[in-house]
């Protein structure tokens, strides 16, 4: 059995753990969290809970450490830290600070002979491997990515930590236009802000300014910045009742030519998602597998996706892929 342990008990940590229920090569052993671990409720019986600060006494006990936190504040500093001592899986998506991010695990991860796979989900994560093997069979061509509609937790969580903010959830919207223009094989050249809207509903604290919130929401650089974004001031009640559900889903296209004719190809690959964090949450447990059997052979560093052969990710032995899936 793969021992897994837990990271922040959050939307993502509550989807790995139910992830794992359905993966009978794996045991949850642990949850680790910033709270009072006696205060944590979790639905798998026999589970040690363990604050953050003593995660190394689960040294021994845990294969792989599924890390559940934000990629805002909290896994630019959890990342490097947890994998000195424990295989990781992460899935932070701040996609301009990824090589950064990465080449901080990777140098942690070496000196401890450990590893880390990075950026797991589903963008990036499975999008990332559809864009790379489309732009590598259609070699002349252009390649597009749309989200949504749909929750994204990483903006959301970003709108949390803004003072003055005391819940939010955040929607990212295809502009339909721009997604017809794409599938005409026409190739436009489309910048950030035509081809996605970003929607933003708060609830504020009492007594918090609203008009620095939303200046500090359109502003946020690598979040909002290049995009059109509304913010919405909801209450509490509101927030529970219309945006209580995650959905998300998106699609990668890669329109481009073959041979000499001009024959054209469109590859469009899609998803579409009841539960973004449950979702997310099995892409990291398939890759927790990835990174258990690496660690077995004596592999240490920093991986992406890229780096992750796919027969890793399954339960089933190579005889079994050949025979059935090949």
């Amino acid at each position: 059995m793969i021992r897994i342990g837990i990271v922040g008990y959050g939307n993502i940590g509550r989807g790995v753990e139910l992830a794992v229920e359905r993966n009978e090569d794996m045991k949850l052993v642990a949850v680790v969290t910033r709270r009072n671990p006696e205060d944590v409720k979790v639905l798998t019986d026999d589970v040690k809970k363990v604050h953050l600060d003593d995660i190394l006494s689960l040294k021994g006990e845990v294969d792989v450490m599924i890390l559940c936190g934000g990629s805002a504040t909290d896994l630019p500093v959890m990342g490097p830290s947890v994998v000195a001592n424990y295989n990781t899986i992460d899935s932070f998506d701040t996609h301009a600070k990824i090589p950064e991010y990465f080449a901080n695990v990777d140098a942690a991860a070496k000196e401890a002979g450990t590893i880390g796979i990075i950026s797991v989900g589903w963008d990036p994560g499975m999008f990332s491997l559809n864009r790379i093997y489309a732009e590598s069979i259609l070699v002349q061509g252009s390649t597009y990515t749309f989200w949504g509609k749909g929750v994204s937790q990483g903006h959301s969580d970003a709108i949390r930590r803004v003072p003055g903010v005391k819940n939010a959830i955040q929607y990212t919207v295809p502009i339909e236009a721009a997604v017809e223009e794409v599938r005409s094989g026409s190739e436009p050249q489309l910048t950030t802000r035509q081809k996605h809207l970003r929607e933003c509903y708060v609830v504020a604290e009492e007594g918090a300014d609203l008009a620095i919130i939303e200046e500090t929401i359109k502003t946020m650089p690598n979040y909002f910045a290049d995009y059109d974004t509304t913010v919405t001031f909801i209450t509490e009640e509101e927030l529970k009742a219309n945006h209580s559900k995650m959905p998300h889903g998106g699609f990668v296209i890669r329109t481009g030519e073959t041979g000499r004719d001009g024959n054209k190809h469109v590859i469009e690959y899609s998803l579409k998602l009841d539960s973004n964090p449950e979702f997310t949450s099995s892409v990291l447990v398939a890759y927790a597998r990835a990174a258990y059997r690496l660690a077995e052979k004596g592999e240490s560093g920093a991986r992406s996706v890229f780096d992750i052969a796919p027969a890793l990710l399954s339960m089933k032995t190579s005889e079994q892929l050949r025979k059935e899936i090949l």
